[in-house]
């Protein structure tokens, strides 16, 4: 019980890319890592994570096939971006979704305050798809009239129009609150935080990073509308908020763990773990088995027809596909008026 109300990942993490083991350099990679797990006795090997973790199980699955390793390699999924192939969704997004439904709410109500002009940008993760960003419209209810622009990394950013949007807002209200991606593009494929000319570190995956897109924004809009502005990065928040997690959420991430374990024990390997949704009212999902082929390096967007003609606002459909994944608490264990964890001391 602990355990699933302690935030971020229990087990560690890394960011370690494995080479193609086709190559004498790579497979001397390979050929160590299977000495240290038949050192260590094992014979099943489940990876938690998203895009390039399933990368990782596939290629430890293709080479374990070549040299006729008896390890089953299962992939079970787990990401806040909630963008892997297959699957109706990833364990994860769901107490990522809520908390930021939740702190949009907050911020909203904060930002009524005022009767001043003031823009707030939020920033809110997401590199490719827009799935984070989107679970901001879930703030809007009868007591909260949600955020007045959602930008998503699916459709090409124009600064311009941005500005002439946030300047028309401004007419009828005098508090705008806008919900922005990491990740959002210009149409040359650009990111605009790349237009602050502050963002150079890649990881080992070539990925970019990805921030002050929201910061670049508000300064733009400040300067241009001579209005006042707030940039709001959730940043880190938004994966390691344990008081905000969805029950439902942390069920059915033990629910695709014992699928894996239950597939790996059957002889399965080089698979991922899938949800299947099967109804929103009443909402129920089931698991299935794909092959990683079908999950690594993929990506799945937002729908487009689930956004709004303009592209800064999401549809019904969405919030049918969202809301039953943030239902449900899970209360934290608290001592001493702060949430107990389960830790694991460094060695």
């Amino acid at each position: 019980e602990l355990l699933k109300r302690t935030p971020s990942s229990y087990l560690g993490s890394c960011r370690y890319k494995l080479p193609d083991w086709h190559t004498a350099e790579g497979e001397a990679v390979y050929q160590k890592l299977f000495e240290i797990l038949s050192e260590l006795d094992i014979g099943y090997f489940f990876y938690i994570g998203g895009n390039d973790s399933m990368d990782t199980i596939g290629k430890l699955a293709d080479y374990g096939a070549h040299i006729g390793s008896d390890i089953r390699f299962m992939g079970v999924p787990k990401t806040i971006d909630n963008d892997l192939m297959v699957t109706d969704h990833t364990p994860g997004y769901g107490s990522a979704a809520k908390y930021i439904g939740v702190v949009m709410k907050e911020i909203i109500r904060d930002a009524t305050v005022y009767g001043t002009k003031y823009v707030t940008i939020v920033e809110i993760m997401g590199r490719n798809a827009g799935w984070l960003t989107a679970a901001a419209s879930l703030a809007k209810g009868e007591d909260c009239e949600g955020v007045d622009m959602i930008c998503l990394p699916e459709v090409p950013f124009n600064v311009d129009r941005f500005v002439e949007k946030v300047e028309r807002m401004q007419k009828e209200k005098p508090s705008i609150v806008i919900a922005v991606s990491e990740g959002v593009k210009l149409a040359d494929g650009r990111y605009v935080c790349e237009l602050a000319d502050d963002v150079h570190a890649v990881d080992a995956f070539g990925h970019k990073a990805l921030t002050g897109t929201a910061r670049f924004l508000a300064n733009t809009v400040a300067r241009r509308l001579d209005t006042k502005t707030r940039c709001i990065e959730l940043s880190t928040l938004q994966r390691c908020a344990g008081h905000l997690t969805s029950r439902t959420d942390i069920t059915e991430a033990y629910q695709v763990g014992g699928a894996a374990a239950k597939a790996a024990f059957e002889g399965h390997t080089g698979e991922m773990v899938a949800l299947d949704r099967i109804s929103n009212a009443p909402y129920q999902c089931t698991t299935s088995l794909h092959p990683i082929s079908e999950v690594a390096n993929l990506e799945k967007k937002v729908p487009l027809e689930w956004v709004n003609a303009d592209h800064t606002a999401m549809l019904p459909e969405f919030l049918a596909y969202a809301m039953p994944l943030i239902q449900a608490e899970l209360t934290p264990i608290y001592v001493e008026g702060l949430p107990h964890h389960i830790y694991l001391p460094e060695t």
